[in-house]
């Protein structure tokens, strides 16, 4: 609804029959409050801040919209030497001409491009802000403290001076930016008449190319092709809200990681979008600002995921649906030209993709797939592992093994200042922290007694049962582990001769080899309540060493401590997320062979 007149009085939006609208341009949001608050005032006349020297070829921009247009003036023999205006549909300005043309208004043009010149170097609050507190509230804060507006004191005057010229008595409504309406309140009353100097050179409407659009707009184009998609709902339904620029980035964001998913078989996982969340936030208080933009998206995206997912959305966000330019006289401009200074982010997409040329023939070729003859082959005298396979995840629980022993040691340390030792080193973080007292601080850490025996690795505590394969077996050799684990049905998923593909649920790697006995069917874990409780159970009864490594996403139950305390163990817990997923997606994965025989031709068949 409109402002109580005091309130429109005392911030001057109302004087007389005029009533100004000042706002940020080329926002989404006061695009939208613009659209609605000229539905609720149905004035006679709409004054905008355009340069009257467009004459008809702002109406001819505005009549093309969805697709983006620039207005582009020079000399008669080149009209692209400079840029005048972007004609885009999230503009105030823009919709302000564009609303008063559908309601039968007549707009004039308030600006000159005397006063004009890109790129322009206004600085304005988040209009995010309107989101969550009043237009009028907006205006009066920005009054209370107005940034610097390079030659905003020169389009003020040429804006008051052509307002002047105006009947005072017919209702007309003002649309002008805020720095310029901040000073335009005091030169109203004499504004001296200016001889129009209309520009002798050329002006000319281009329409923009697609590919430019991500550099040229200040709101990328997926948000103004949302805001296009609400933009009759804003004065048809009272209770539709302004634009949400943060749930629409979010969504975004989502329609990115669904690309990202279906394209490069990537998963974010759980710490990635805690992680992005703590860098948007930070970005955003850098600039001072409420919502982050595209370019914050992506710059956490590639810093937190990889380059592959930070482009999926950079192309969502600036490949317009909506924008379907004609002819063959597009224009094409750089950020540079629109913009006073711009941010450049480079992104390696990496992808696979088949090679076109011929396979040399010692290449190893896949055999042809025949689910119905492998099925027939199956009934080996035992079940065994894959080599290769072994290795990876006997390398990973050394390294578990390593980080727990590491965790404990950092947990233990205490940092001191400096004063006749060094003891383990300069702590440069605790020194820089305090450069102010003018000391040096360094670090003692403690030795951590004892090695790291079982690991324990949960990725799925299995609420729901789908990992219903529980499996003990024994290592073949000193140094390789036995195990417990439970997994899907391998051989339900077959991918050569009696070779089936499973995924943990979790495991247990215990050394040294050949002491462990069945713990799924051990009565003295009976008391667990799932498997990974099984499992750490087994690990703190059969490891020898007195740290045992849990790594899972959540910590296991306070009783397994004071458990592992009668035992003489000491559970050492790692979260998922501390982890590399790449490793863990790797190593989730395992192959089970129905015979010691099919170790001969496993390589054909498993990649």
């Amino acid at each position: 609804m409109l402002a109580e007149a005091p309130v429109a009085d005392l911030l001057g939006l109302r004087r007389g029959k005029w009533t100004f609208l000042p706002v940020a341009p080329r926002r989404i949001e006061f695009a939208a409050l613009v659209r609605r608050r000229l539905h609720e005032l149905r004035p006679a006349r709409v004054a905008v801040e355009v340069p009257g020297e467009f004459g008809p070829l702002i109406g001819v921009a505005v009549n093309a919209l969805p697709n983006f247009s620039a207005v582009m003036m020079g000399s008669r023999d080149d009209p692209r030497e400079e840029v005048a205006a972007i004609v885009e549909p999230g503009d105030a300005l823009t919709e302000a001409v564009r609303t008063a043309s559908e309601l039968g208004i007549p707009a004039t043009g308030i600006g000159s491009l005397a006063a004009v010149a890109y790129p322009q170097k206004d600085v304005y609050p988040d209009p995010a802000a309107l989101a969550i507190i009043s237009y009028e509230k907006y205006v009066e804060q920005y009054f209370l403290n107005p940034p610097p507006a390079p030659g905003a004191d020169e389009r003020a005057a040429w804006a008051a001076a052509r307002l002047s010229e105006l009947d005072p008595e017919a209702e007309t409504a003002v649309v002008v930016t805020l720095p310029v309406f901040v000073r335009l309140l005091s030169l109203l009353p004499n504004a001296e008449k200016r001889e129009w100097p209309y520009w002798t050179g050329t002006a000319q409407n281009f329409q923009l190319a697609a590919s430019c659009l991500g550099d040229v707009t200040a709101d990328c184009p997926y948000l103004q092709e949302r805001y296009e998609e609400i933009r009759q709902q804003l004065v048809q339904d009272p209770a539709c809200p302004l634009p949400d620029r943060r749930r629409w980035l979010a969504d975004l964001w989502k329609e990115a990681e669904d690309n990202y998913r279906a394209i490069y078989r990537g998963e974010l996982a759980p710490w990635q979008r805690r992680q992005a969340s703590r860098f948007l936030e930070r970005l955003v208080r850098i600039d001072s600002m409420i919502a982050p933009s595209l370019f914050d998206l992506i710059a956490a995206a590639r810093g937190v995921v990889d380059d592959n997912f930070a482009y999926e959305i950079w192309r969502l966000g600036v490949t317009p649906r909506y924008h379907a330019p004609r002819g063959s006289d597009l224009v094409e401009l750089r950020a540079e030209q629109v913009f006073a200074s711009t941010r450049l982010l480079r992104l390696r997409q990496r992808y696979e993709r088949e090679k076109r040329r011929l396979v040399p023939r010692a290449w190893k070729r896949r055999p042809p797939r025949d689910l119905r003859g492998w099925a027939a082959q199956l009934g080996g005298d035992a079940i065994c592992s894959y080599p290769p396979e072994d290795i990876v995840i006997e390398d990973y629980g050394r390294f578990l093994r390593q980080k727990a022993r590491t965790m404990l040691g950092e947990e233990r340390s205490r940092v001191e200042p400096f004063t006749t030792s060094v003891l383990d080193g300069i702590d440069l973080r605790e020194t820089i922290r305090r450069w102010h007292e003018g000391r040096l601080w360094v670090r003692e850490t403690e030795r951590v007694a004892g090695n790291a025996g079982a690991v324990v690795v949960i990725f799925d505590e299995d609420p729901l049962d789908r990992y219903p394969w529980l499996t003990t077996w024994l290592g073949e050799h000193s140094n390789e582990s036995d195990m417990a684990f439970y997994s899907t049905p391998p051989f339900d998923n077959l991918v050569g001769p009696g070779i089936g593909r499973a995924e943990y649920g979790g495991f247990l790697m215990t050394l040294p080899p050949g002491r462990l006995m069945d713990v799924w069917t051990d009565p003295d874990y009976d008391f667990a309540e799932t498997k990974a409780e099984r499992l750490l159970l087994a690990a703190l009864d059969y490891s020898l060493d007195r740290l045992v490594v849990y790594a899972a996403a959540r910590p296991p139950r306070a009783i397994f401590r004071q458990i592992a305390a009668r035992l003489g163990r000491q559970i050492v817990y790692i979260p998922l997320g501390a982890l590399s997923p790449e490793k863990l997606r790797k190593i989730r994965v395992l192959h089970v062979l129905d015979s010691h025989e099919r170790r001969r031709i496993a390589s054909r068949y498993i990649w």
